[in-house]
């Protein structure tokens, strides 16, 4: 079925298109009889208006380009929902491409979006950071923020302080008098391990304990990772007395090589996760883990990107949201009390 024109709802109330323009977008001063007519054949004729065609005018399309990768990651996801129902509230909507493990498609679909005329790109695929060239399809005169580091760019960021996830796992678990204390990493491709294990790093070396390479295993970020990494960890370092596991997926897999091999958590050994997805609270014993603000995390570069399509700045911003620990049993506490 066509779409139904302006000129055509105009002719039906019997006025210029100019007017009927006016009342359809909202601009102008017209009698309330001849507003109502206006609307009235609108409705009768199904009018629904061309966003299209009044981006042409207005400059803005009030679309947002999401460019994510895995969708089923519950990580990712909570970002993304956050972002687009930030932006619906503020009257845009957003479209959401999800591309490959390698990052390969993130450059031919940032260009896409550019050509689209979205008023500004939102990233959220951390494969992007091993992109070197994704900088440089990124235009100056489109507004960019990103949840993760775009090399090769001068975005804006919106992310949580990495480095502080693993400092207070580690330095929670030192308070309970662990010394040997191994870590479950992620793949060294991405920035948010090293930033995890540098938190990690500084809670030791400001106990006056001296870092311990064995202790380190790296993992693939999945359940199946975290329980090979922690038994490859323990067969090595069998005196070890706790854990910190650099995500909540890992850390099931890691409590669940503990269970199989008879190590009685937290007796024997103590777990902390990162990052307190929903799972979390139903492992055997519930997971003490560092919640990290996905969702508000999404809603806040939004907000931030928003900012900057109404208001360019050459000068990218830096905002990083607060993170905390969710005391739970894994760790040796009460979970009721948190000490």
């Amino acid at each position: 079925m066509a779409s139904v024109s302006i000129k055509t709802v105009a002719a039906l109330a019997g006025v210029s298109f100019q007017t009927a323009s006016k009342v359809l977008n909202g601009k102008g001063n017209v009698s309330v009889e001849t507003r109502q007519r206006i609307v009235a054949a609108a409705e009768q004729l199904g009018y629904v208006p061309n966003a299209v065609a009044r981006g042409l005018v207005t400059r803005s399309t009030k679309t947002i380009g999401v460019v994510a990768s895995d969708l089923s990651d519950y990580v990712l996801a909570q970002f993304v929902v956050g972002a687009e129902r930030e932006a619906r509230q503020q009257g845009h909507v957003i479209i959401i491409g999800s591309i490959d493990a390698e990052g390969l498609e993130g450059e031919r679909y940032v260009r896409t979006l550019i050509e689209r005329r979205v008023d500004g790109i939102l990233l959220a695929a951390p494969e992007l950071e091993r992109q070197p060239r994704i900088g440089e399809s990124l235009s100056s005169a489109i507004p960019t923020v990103s949840l993760h580091a775009v090399p090769g760019a001068r975005v804006s960021l919106v992310g949580s302080n990495h480095a502080e996830t693993g400092l207070l796992a580690t330095r929670h678990l030192l308070a309970h008098g662990h010394r040997a204390i191994g870590t479950v990493v992620g793949p060294p491709t991405r920035r948010v391990v090293h930033s995890r294990l540098r938190g990690y790093r500084q809670a030791l070396a400001a106990a006056g304990l001296g870092l311990n390479e064995a202790l380190i295993e790296q993992a693939d970020w999945r359940i199946e990772g975290g329980y090979e990494a922690t038994r490859r960890l323990l067969a090595r370092v069998p005196d070890l007395t706790a854990l910190f596991v650099q995500n909540d997926a890992m850390a099931i897999g890691a409590l669940s090589a503990l269970s199989e091999l008879g190590r009685r958590v937290p007796d024997e050994c103590a777990v902390v996760g990162c990052d307190n997805i929903p799972a979390a609270r139903r492992t055997i014993p519930p997971l003490t883990t560092i919640h990290v603000p996905f969702y508000e995390t999404g809603a806040t570069a939004i907000r931030l990107l928003l900012e900057q399509i109404a208001a360019p700045s050459p000068e990218p911003r830096r905002v990083l949201l607060p993170v905390h620990l969710e005391v739970r049993r894994s760790c040796g506490c009460d979970s009721t009390d948190g000490t």
